[in-house]
């Protein structure tokens, strides 16, 4: 009888981490929650986001081009 419980024991020692493991690297049982997440932290692109960005662009691009000009001056 002892030796058929430390052969359980063991099976259950080694196929606990290995099941844990695969069920861990299915990507089917996280994908909803990944997606569900990503759009958390990076919401779709709304319009005026968009423009934000657009605008922030072209003042740091004119900004550059007002100090390379002064430099190019002196």
């Amino acid at each position: 009888m002892g030796v058929k419980i430390e052969i359980f024991r063991m099976m259950l020692y080694l196929s606990f981490p290995v099941a844990m493991f695969w069920v861990s690297n299915q990507a089917e049982y996280f994908e909803e929650y990944v997606i569900k997440r990503k759009r958390e932290i990076f919401p779709p692109d709304e319009e005026t986001h968009r423009k934000e960005l657009e605008d922030f662009k072209e003042k740091m691009r004119t900004r550059r081009e007002k100090r390379l000009f002064e430099e190019s001056e002196n």
